[in-house]
């Protein structure tokens, strides 16, 4: 049994980077939010400076955001729910959270990966945990948005993806503001896959940067990375437009040049010399790309889609090429027609 649904606060699951800059937002608007993270420790840091100095040093989080480590506590009297936790997390939160869900509210993934072990997307994650409880609209909340730029509420823009148009207006509707300006479209399987897919090309772009081999080969890489995922979705069933969207191109393109993103800057790290672990071990940040990965490759395993970007990044990551070998196995591939979708 799940708890009853009560009009109130948003229920943020995942007290990273994005949990915190979409808490500031609906604050912004003046919507109750309450801020869940499992780290008891940085959920006391939060609730007591007002501050993450391990994802976001220097912003402040205003006193009216309740910050908790306790699942009853953020979903009580919950109206919305926002996943904001790494997509190989999902699965375990939210089955420690089903009996506390308020039952019908919808609710909304931030999360961009694809589940290792199932290859399902986060909300369809969400959908399978909560299967024999109760049925909810979702969405998908994604777009090119750098989280220390929308703490600084410089202008952004992101889709409001789901299969129902009135939750993607409602979902629209609670997130916009003056520098955040949502779209809605039907496409969740397709903004999903597009979030996902991205922080694999921006590992590539991240090497290729750590080469220093300059921008005609990153720009390049971002086409190519563009048609092979824009293959794989439209394979999946997803609408191939999608992919040269906001959440598509807009996002692969902010993910692969910012210097703050964290799948590019792992890229990077590698082309220079650092092994995967080495990098891993140094950050205390997901890098949701790393996973994703494996998962991709499944995919376009089991969809009989060649994505050679995707697979040289695969063979750098997990079977010991070294990141120049991967760019001339690139290179070296039979020259043909161009080919985008």
């Amino acid at each position: 049994m799940c708890a009853d649904r009560i009009a109130g606060k948003i229920a943020i699951i995942g007290d990273g980077q994005m949990g915190i800059v979409l808490a500031l937002a609906l604050d912004w608007s003046n919507v109750r939010v309450a801020l869940w993270g499992h780290d008891a420790s940085h959920v006391a840091e939060l609730a007591a400076r007002r501050e993450s100095r391990r994802h976001l040093p220097g912003v402040r989080l205003p006193e009216r955001i309740e910050v908790t480590a306790d699942e009853r506590a953020v979903l009580s009297s919950a109206r919305l729910i926002v996943c904001a936790v790494p997509t190989q997390y999902i699965r375990s939160v939210f089955t420690r959270m089903a009996a506390s869900l308020p039952c019908g509210v919808g609710i909304v993934s931030a999360s961009k990966g694809i589940e290792n072990e199932s290859l399902l997307r986060p909300t369809a994650v969400i959908a399978e945990v909560l299967e024999s409880r109760d049925t909810r609209p979702y969405a998908a909340l994604c777009g090119p948005t750098i989280a220390e730029e929308l703490a600084r509420r410089l202008p952004a823009t992101m889709v409001a993806a789901s299969q129902s148009h009135e939750f993607a207006v409602e979902v629209q509707s609670l997130f916009s503001t003056t520098w955040l300006r949502i779209y809605t479209v039907p496409d969740l399987l397709g903004v999903e896959l597009a979030g996902a897919t991205k922080n694999v090309i921006a590992i590539a772009a991240g090497i290729v940067d750590g080469l220093e081999l300059g921008y005609n080969a990153k720009s390049a890489l971002l086409a190519r990375g563009l048609a092979e995922i824009t293959r794989l979705g439209a394979a999946m069933g997803a609408a191939p437009e999608t992919f040269f969207g906001i959440a598509g191109v807009g996002d692969l393109a902010t993910t692969c040049f910012s210097p703050l993103g964290r799948n590019r800057s792992c890229g990077e790290a590698i082309g220079r010399g650092l092994s995967l672990d080495e990098y891993l071990h140094s950050t205390q940040s997901v890098v949701e790309g790393v996973a994703t990965t494996k998962s991709v490759m499944a995919l376009a395993r089991r969809h009989g889609i060649e994505m050679p970007i995707t697979a040289a990044v695969h063979a750098v990551l997990f079977e010991g090429l070294d990141p120049r070998g991967g760019i001339a196995r690139l290179m070296e591939r039979e020259p043909k027609r161009e080919r985008i979708g």
